[in-house]
């Protein structure tokens, strides 16, 4: 037997305001939230909760300031893998995710098999991270490292 997919949900305006306001500022009380989509509190809640439990709001965190944490250098790293199987895949992934510093990993499509990002505190370190972690990774042809410069955007948050 075959489940059945899940509803979409139909956000109306009301939802797409209170998703907006939270991603500038999940911390917001729920009075002030209810405040500022002009919904009461109790009514705002339910709002919210139906969109946590829809899967739209999948965590609350806190955005943290790198540089102050001494991991101010961003790294952006291609990787080309020696295979294509599953397998090669696989391996690559489960080490990937234990990389210091390793925010984020994607597979994708063009010169690289994969992206990844990661954040270390300056060229030290990472050449570290590199002859240390990176080197070792298995089922890894190339790697190519681009060291950012400048920030010119960065968000978490998505168009609504």
């Amino acid at each position: 037997m075959k489940l059945a997919a899940p509803e979409p949900v139909v956000l109306d305006r009301t939802d797409k305001t209170l998703l907006r306001a939270l991603q500038c500022d999940a911390s917001i009380s729920n009075v002030a939230l209810a405040r500022k989509v002009h919904l009461s509190p109790p009514a705002c809640l339910r709002r919210v909760e139906r969109l946590k439990r829809a899967g739209l709001i999948r965590a609350t965190v806190a955005l943290l300031d790198a540089p102050l944490l001494d991991a101010g250098m961003l790294v952006i790293i291609g990787v080309v893998l020696d295979r294509s199987t599953p397998e090669s895949f696989a391996d690559f992934e489960k080490a990937a995710v234990k990389i210091s510093g390793c925010m984020e990993c994607h597979v994708v499509t063009g010169e690289f098999d994969y992206m990844m990002s990661l954040r270390t505190r300056d060229n030290e370190s990472f050449n570290c991270l590199h002859a240390e972690q990176l080197l070792y990774l298995p089922g890894v042809r190339q790697i190519r490292s681009f060291i950012v410069l400048k920030h010119v955007l960065s968000t978490t948050e998505i168009p609504v």
